[in-house]
């Protein structure tokens, strides 16, 4: 059965429908597609140095208007025919996806989507912490499985002027201890790690969230998009990372936990958990990325450091069959040769600072 995406929705099964299988995609360096990352919105009510700074991102910025985006209707086409190309995890991002209005809903019709094989996805959510408080629950209720929470200080002043709104940690944490509460997990814990700025808090936030419920990774900072003025010099590499905190509290590194995983993982040899590197720029994983992103208003980009995206929204809303859109996907990621962390190194500064790239809030993390 083809569904539109105005087709009329009648009954809770109907969202558990599945396209036979399209077949399982590769690139042109055979890395499959199994994680669908979709951003609901490219708004934040955190302005981030290194993500969407005041300067660019200010009162005058002009942001998508609502008929731009992509909707509910249409993300669910997509990710349904993603299932049948072999993706397995679909998690929603942003800017903060807790700003797009119904969100508890989107979630509930993506947790319905079975696989070819009848397999329910997985549903994550990636987000500032600011509404966790209050969406918690509902978020559970609706089919939430995990949760990733930006917070990139424990020091109060430090975390208000890094997202820059005067937004208290202790908020982030509340809402950090309300989604272990309501259920939801594995709860992993982003810090963006930037020299001069938060670096010093590398071994305060490994010694607070050791023990806990949660996983606390830790990320070189990254040139993505153009607008954060990223630096060389301003990476932490993810070896000094490592060595700072096993100076403190011993370390040995364990295997990914499935193929793919961005994190290289830790664990505390006196069993009080463990934590994660993602080394982008020092350590890339390029050979095993299998990700790929909508942006909000419906563009299917192949790497989070591309230049351009592929308009899946013009698809959707010129007619086009599931067949059509499958057809489409398949032939965008059996083109990708994507690698831009590996091939990073061999570019002047002048020629990585030419290059065009995306904004992160504009494709999501």
């Amino acid at each position: 059965m083809t569904i539109t995406a105005t087709a009329p929705r009648t009954a809770r099964a109907a969202h558990a429908q599945r396209l036979p299988s399209t077949g399982m995609l590769a690139d042109r360096f055979r890395r499959p597609l199994r994680d669908l990352r979709i951003s609901l919105t490219d708004r934040c009510n955190f302005r981030c140095v290194y993500c969407m700074p005041r300067a660019v991102f200010g009162s005058d910025y002009a942001f998508l208007d609502r008929d731009e985006l992509l909707s509910f209707d249409e993300i669910e086409r997509i990710a349904r025919v993603a299932a049948g190309h072999g993706v397995r995890k679909l998690r929603l991002t942003g800017g903060e996806p807790l700003l797009r209005r119904g969100v508890e809903d989107l979630i509930g019709r993506l947790a319905a989507l079975r696989t070819p094989d009848g397999d329910r996805l997985e549903i994550a959510l990636t987000t500032n912490g600011s509404a966790l408080a209050v969406k918690a629950q509902a978020l559970k209720d609706a089919g939430l499985d995990r949760l990733t929470v930006s917070i990139d200080s424990l020091d109060d002043e430090l975390f208000q002027r890094m997202n820059d709104v005067r937004f208290p940690v202790s908020r982030v944490l509340d809402g950090i201890g309300a989604a272990h509460a309501a259920g939801i997990g594995p709860i992993k814990l982003n810090m963006v790690v930037k020299r001069g700025l938060n670096d010093g808090e590398i071994e305060a936030m490994a010694a607070r969230f050791k023990g806990t419920p949660y996983t606390l990774r830790f990320i070189e900072y990254m040139d993505v998009g153009t607008s954060n003025g990223w630096e060389l010099d301003e990476v932490v590499s993810a070896a000094e990372i490592v060595a700072r905190i096993a100076a403190l509290f011993p370390l040995e590194e364990i295997p990914a936990a499935v193929p793919g995983e961005t994190a290289r993982r830790w664990r505390y040899l006196d069993g009080g958990g463990e934590i994660g590197v993602i080394s982008s720029v020092t350590n890339t994983f390029c050979g095993t990325c299998n990700r790929a992103r909508i942006s909000t208003e419906g563009k299917l980009f192949t790497c989070l450091f591309a230049t351009e995206g592929h308009d899946l929204r013009a698809l959707l809303r010129g007619g086009a069959s599931d067949d059509e859109l499958a057809a489409a996907m398949a032939s965008i990621w059996g083109a990708r040769d994507d690698r831009y962390s590996e091939e990073r190194a061999s570019l002047t500064p002048e020629l990585r600072a030419a290059r065009p790239r995306i904004e992160m809030s504009y494709i999501g993390g």
